[in-house]
């Protein structure tokens, strides 16, 4: 029987010229077509071994070879709609764009630019000077400059000022960021000798002063913004570190990982340290990010006394970490929209997010109930806690509602995710919910038909 089946399977070549495959011997490279019509045969063939089956017709090979060819032809790298009540979620991708960002990166990345050519002199410019007058017009700073990340400003900063020196930090601010990268990891990858100085809990400016020595080249201050220390705790305050260092001609350097340039304390939010405070309390460089609370694209932002930023410039780890032009464009639109805080607010998605009052979120989870209950499917509005992320105000709850979904809590979880743009939501008592904070109203319908397919379909 076995046998008999094998020899009904058809030869690889020929199936390859079947009229029914034509559209996919168009679309694909012979050796892509090759493989795919190959793997369809084999996995009759597997199927045969297994005893699977005991017939099977041309057409259901050529079938199995079409849904081969689509599960190839998919992209890995794709959208997803985010209910998982984190804004910022790393995994995810972090900040997302407005369209007037999307549509000045498209004309950007269709056609040529001016990325390190001067327009007045028709010589060569530089990348870093496009974006230069107007982060500085943001933040207050003498000069600034891009980089691809924050860890590798840090990097910079430090093999530039205190390479073969000593970096003075507190013991309470040696903090661990994403995928397990470390400062005091960081600090070594710059060359700088890394002294730390007072208990996990408690650090004080004297603690920096006993510890200043000949070769002391920087004083190091960096935001703990991924965790909280509370209760018997102290810190030297940037005022007082930027004193100290010039007093005795260091340098100092405020790493403040997420990039705050507006007061969220004015929105219902945590206190966070903006740019502008830390460049007032006299820290001669500042260095943040450019994806998280800014709102931005991937990259380390570096503002500060313009003879150290020049230095920086000509460092050659600075051609090793440059941006490249989509960052760029991205991050000249986003400083734009900081001209205007009420429309920074408004218009980067992000802070929009954030500042959204609960109401409203509400209103909008009302609305996708709603839209759901009239294709029958059921659920209710629920209080949720959202979150910020991107290792950003870790102990902040910020008020937010959801849609919350009655089954079989696991299986809905791994089909939504399974839809061709992913619906990504969490699980709690016994229910998934969609958290409807970082959710936006153009993506309501997309939801309820793959809702449909998924609960209605499935009982019919």
């Amino acid at each position: 029987m076995k046998n008999e089946l094998f020899r009904q399977l058809p030869k690889v070549d020929i199936l390859m010229n079947n009229t029914l495959l034509k559209d996919l011997s168009l679309n694909l490279d012979y050796n892509s077509f090759y493989e795919i019509v190959t793997t369809g045969i084999d996995t009759f063939r597997n199927k045969i071994k297994s005893n699977e089956i005991n017939s099977f017709t041309e057409e259901e090979i050529i079938h199995e070879i079409i849904l081969l060819a689509k599960k190839n032809e998919e992209r890995k790298f794709k959208n997803v709609i985010n209910g998982t009540g984190v804004i910022l979620h790393t995994n995810l991708g972090r900040a997302i764009f407005s369209e007037r960002v999307a549509e000045k990166l498209k004309k950007i990345v269709t056609g040529y630019s001016n990325l390190e050519f001067d327009l007045a002199t028709g010589g060569r410019g530089s990348r870093y000077r496009l974006l230069e007058k107007i982060i500085c017009k943001v933040t207050g700073a003498e000069g600034a400059m891009l980089v691809n990340n924050n860890a590798a400003a840090v990097i910079l900063c430090l093999n530039e000022f205190a390479k073969n020196k000593k970096t003075i930090v507190s013991r309470g601010e040696l903090v661990e960021i994403g995928g397990s990268f470390r400062i005091p990891e960081i600090m070594e990858l710059s060359g700088t000798i890394l002294k730390e100085v007072g208990t996990t809990n408690k650090t004080n400016i004297r603690d920096y002063e006993r510890a200043i020595e000949e070769d002391t080249g920087v004083l190091l201050k960096v935001h703990t913004s991924n965790y909280k220390i509370i209760g018997f705790t102290d810190s030297a305050s940037k005022n007082e570190i930027a004193q100290l260092g010039k007093e005795n001609s260091i340098i100092t350097i405020d790493d403040i990982g997420s990039g705050v340039l507006i007061d969220y304390e004015k929105y219902g939010l945590s206190k966070e340290p903006t740019v502008q405070e830390s460049l007032k309390s006299g820290m001669d460089i500042v260095t943040f990010s450019g994806d998280k609370m800014l709102g931005g694209a991937q990259c380390g932002i570096i503002v500060g006394k313009k003879e150290l930023i020049e230095r920086l410039k000509k460092n050659p780890f600075t051609r090793a970490f440059r941006v490249d032009k989509m960052s760029i464009a991205v991050m000249e639109e986003i400083f734009r929209y900081y001209l205007d805080e009420k429309k920074a607010i408004n218009e980067i998605p992000v802070l929009k997010m954030l500042t959204e009052k609960p109401e409203k979120t509400n209103i909008r989870a009302e609305k996708l109930r709603d839209l759901l209950k009239e294709k029958g499917i059921e659920t209710r509005v629920i209080k949720t806690e959202a979150l910020v992320g991107g290792g950003a105000m870790p102990d902040e709850k910020i008020r937010s509602y959801g849609v919350a979904f009655k089954s079989d809590i696991h299986s809905l979880e791994e089909r939504f995710r399974k839809c061709e743009t992913p619906i990504i939501g969490r699980t709690k008592e016994n229910m998934f919910i969609l958290d409807l904070k970082a959710i936006r109203e153009e993506e309501f319908q997309y939801i309820v038909e793959e809702a449909e397919k998924i609960i209605l379909w499935e009982i019919l």
